[in-house]
């Protein structure tokens, strides 16, 4: 049997990139799998690519910046499966600037999604995962929030206040057999970063032990750990996936 077997999971920013990666890895190990995204059709094309892979996938609504939004996408995950058990908040954006020039509705919008959305999913979703008394959570961080990076202040406050909320509902929700815990990737190849350019990239991998950037596979393999049974006594931890670039 695969490690999540038909466990119902919601996985926020699905349509690319890590989450992406993440929905798929959930699928291969046969959980069905819900990937939620603003861009709606960008998830459904990405979730029919997952079922033309053999996945059970499906394509959902969701702007986690918006409560309601976010109260209707689990009503209706909980309508059709009869309960939601694993949540991966992936969702997030990047709004960049040096703190001095940064508009307030920069860092508002960053977060919104980021950080506020998080809290959002997980404290309507976790109303289903008590009264089933099982429920894992994974939060996606970032390197930046445990080591800083200038000219990203309200990126890197939202990831680490990510991973002091996954403390919090950790510690809250452990007697209800929920875990939860963050990943914090590194330097992953995705489409963002090719946009850098080769400076840039090389810049990056100089502080990278292994000298070569993460896949989103990675990433996704991380997540998936955490939320299957293997790692059922791990709880208010965060997994660096970052090839040693912060230690």
């Amino acid at each position: 049997m695969s490690r999540l077997e038909n466990r119902i999971a919601l996985v926020t920013g699905a349509a690319q990139g890590i989450g992406y990666a993440i929905a798929e890895k959930l699928g291969r190990e046969g959980a069905v799998v819900y990937g939620a995204d603003v861009n709606l059709a960008g998830m459904e094309k990405s979730a029919e690519e997952l079922r033309q892979k053999g996945l059970k996938a499906n394509a959902v609504e969701l702007n986690v910046s918006d409560r309601s939004s976010c109260e209707k996408a689990v009503a209706a995950i909980i309508a059709k499966e009869g309960r939601v058990e694993l949540l991966v908040n992936n969702a997030g954006i990047t709004r960049d600037g040096l703190l001095m020039r940064m508009k307030p509705e920069e860092w508002d919008a960053v977060i919104a999604v980021n950080l506020t959305g998080a809290f959002t999913l997980t404290q309507i979703a976790t109303k289903a995962m008590i009264s089933q008394r099982f429920g894992r959570i994974v939060n996606v961080a970032s390197v930046v929030g445990l080591m800083g990076n200038p000219g990203q202040a309200n990126y890197v406050a939202s990831k680490a206040g990510l991973i002091g909320f996954t403390k919090v509902v950790a510690r809250e929700l452990a007697g209800r057999n929920i875990t939860c815990n963050a990943v914090a990737p590194g330097f992953i190849a995705t489409a963002m970063t090719e946009k850098l350019d080769d400076r840039q990239k090389e810049a990056m991998l100089s502080v990278v032990p292994m000298k070569r950037p993460g896949t989103p596979e990675d990433v996704a393999k991380a997540v998936c750990f955490l939320l299957s049974e293997e790692a059922s006594y791990i709880t208010g931890q965060t997994i660096s996936v970052n090839g040693g670039m912060y230690m």
